[in-house]
């Protein structure tokens, strides 16, 4: 640094630039589409945010016609040269990232857009990080050398070829931002631990690729629960490697078996739709289901019913183009009832996982993380749809004529299992009456439901295959009933003796006058006092500044005058002064 005239030159071969390459992508992506995976949104911001940099920089293409110019060493005389480089490189990005995330997947000609841009996100990566090598300090040349490390492994990634060349790109950058997440703000390291683990399923996965690690193919989706836009591509290349799996095994799969009977699967995508439920399906009872979050077990219940309902719309479709053939459509018939029961099976286990929940929460009497306690109308409407879908299953598999011991068994099961959410029902139903105050309400519906209990029980219990499970819960809803019920009817007792009291106590403190009311003085009443008129801050009291609205004020009334005297006058005959008619007619004239 050299001294001219009392002020401070920089030498621009020696002055270094700082960025913090992650956090300024990290910022730009949440606050721009990214958050909810809106990459058409977030490449908008970058060709904004590079329209922008240009004009500030003056540093734009001519005008009317095209003049390229490059960004070297010489050009990058300020900080903002490197940003463009960046944004170049991350709008090509997002814009291979929009291409894979089209909603049937990219076709070829789609995809090999694809994999240009991501060729021109590697060239704008890579540059960026040479002209930061040489133009930005430590910090920031290994950051760059990490965003373009990850590039090259995102494209041979997306290429399915040189695994190993993928692989060691991976590395290098997870190993980078290992290192710097050990240096600088408690906010940068978080980000770069968060980047690290953002990183480690596609080094995972890799080394599956590679034949170096012992992972099978079916745990690899449980490496890919990290949120993360650099985790996206890599859960699309595992969903596409689980869907061609699973195409592999739905050649096996040609029937579909539901109460004793046996529906072909002829469609392609109707076996693959049908097999991914059946997976997930498995996962839910298998034994690493108890070590499942319930906020887990609902995300795998959405994915179930998406698979169904993909089912359920290629059956459709296919018995719309089934003509006259009466056999096919009467096979297709049958798929989609026994997929729609299934469905419906589903949904019930989902509501009563839903229950368990809201009962959990029910039961606290305090909440101490703050979270919502659930209400009894919440249960109620929750039990409304459960007796709905009991229903539904019930109708669905009783209205064909011949039935099977298989189907007769479902429709009792489904039937016991109403009566017993009516029962489950009444209970919350009298729980929210019991919490408005209404004791005879809630005793009357306490005393239905055990009622509705104890007739579920008597049939449960004669039946074939009773559930051991259902005979405990409502035992346990039994006792509840009875003891609601006691503690209805003492409670109602309680409040009917402490009536005469209240009443008594209410009575003795009537005035005429009304309450009493402490005097409060106004600001014009008060000037000179210094007292403030519009309450202590943080308090909610009244500002007395003046009365609103104004008190009534006694004002006198103008006279009456009341006109006693008119009937008492006698007026003088104004006769001779009123003008005679001198027109008359032939017999006024004769008889005058």
């Amino acid at each position: 640094m050299e001294v001219e005239d009392g002020k401070p030159v920089v030498d621009d071969n020696n002055f270094k630039f700082s960025i913090n390459v992650l956090q300024l992508l990290k910022s730009a992506q949440m606050q721009h589409g990214l958050r909810h995976r809106d990459y058409t949104r977030y490449r908008r911001y970058c060709t904004a945010r590079l329209r922008r940099l240009y004009k500030s920089l003056k540093f734009t293409h001519g005008r009317g016609k095209y003049v390229k110019k490059a960004i070297t060493e010489s050009n990058v005389t300020d900080v903002r040269f490197l940003h463009i480089l960046l944004y170049m490189a991350d709008r090509a990005w997002s814009h291979a990232m929009e291409k894979r995330h089209l909603p049937d997947g990219p076709n070829s000609r789609q995809r090999i857009y694809l994999l240009g841009r991501l060729r021109k996100a590697v060239k704008w990566a890579v540059l960026f990080s040479q002209l930061c090598a040489i133009k930005g300090d430590s910090r920031t040349s290994l950051e760059a050398e990490a965003y373009a490390s990850y590039m090259k492994g995102t494209l041979l990634f997306e290429q399915d070829q040189n695994w190993k060349t993928a692989l060691r790109n991976f590395r290098k950058a997870r190993d980078v931002y290992e290192e710097l997440g050990k240096y600088g703000s408690i906010e940068n390291q978080i980000l770069c631990r968060e980047r690290v683990e953002e990183l480690e399923p596609s080094v995972r996965y890799c080394l599956h690729k590679v034949g170096e690690s012992n992972l099978q193919t079916s745990e690899l989706m449980d490496i890919g629960d990290v949120e993360g836009p650099a985790l996206d591509l890599f859960k699309a290349k595992l969903e596409a490697v689980m869907a061609e799996a699973r195409s592999q095994q739905a050649a096996s799969l040609t029937e579909f078996y539901w109460l004793g009977h046996r529906f072909p699967i002829n469609n392609a995508k109707t076996r693959v739709s049908i097999l991914k439920a059946q997976e997930l399906e498995k996962d839910l009872r298998g034994p690493a289901a108890e070590a499942l979050t319930a906020e887990k077990k609902l995300s795998m219940f959405d994915k179930i019913f998406s698979a169904y309902h993909e089912a359920r719309a290629c059956i459709r479709s296919d018995l719309a183009s089934a003509g006259n053939a009466d056999n096919v459509k009467v096979d297709l018939n049958g798929l989609d009832k026994a997929v729609s029961a299934s469905l419906g099976q589903r949904t019930i286990e989902r509501n009563q996982l839903l229950i368990s929940i809201a009962k959990s929460k029910f039961m606290k009497q305090r909440d101490e993380k703050g979270e919502k306690l659930t209400k009894p109308e919440e249960l109620v409407r929750l039990y409304d749809l459960q007796i709905q879908n009991s229903t539904d299953l019930y109708d669905l598999v009783s209205s064909q004529r011949n039935m099977n011991s298989e189907e007769d068994s479902f429709a009792k099961e489904y039937e016991l299992k109403g009566l017993a959410f009516r029962a489950e029902r009444c209970f919350f139903l009298a729980k929210s009456y019991s919490f408005a105050g209404k004791r005879a309400e809630a005793y009357t519906l306490f005393l239905r439901a055990g009622s509705l209990v104890d007739e579920v029980l008597k049939k449960v219990q004669v039946a074939n295959n009773p559930d051991q499970t259902l005979i405990k819960d409502l035992q346990i809803l039994s006792d509840n009933c009875r003891s609601n019920r006691c503690i209805e009817h003492a409670t109602g007792i309680m409040e009917e003796e402490n009536i005469p009291e209240k009443l008594s106590k209410g009575v003795s403190t009537i005035s005429l006058t009304g309450p009493e009311k402490k005097e409060e003085k106004f600001l014009l009443e008060k000037l000179d006092l210094y007292e403030p008129a519009v309450g202590e801050p943080g308090t909610k009291s009244a500002p007395c500044i003046e009365r609103f609205p104004p008190q009534f004020q006694a004002v006198p009334c103008n006279p009456i005058v009341l006109d006693i005297a008119f009937s008492s006058i006698e007026f003088p005959s104004l006769d001779n002064r009123m003008k005679k008619d001198s027109k008359k007619g032939i017999f006024s004239r004769l008889w005058g």
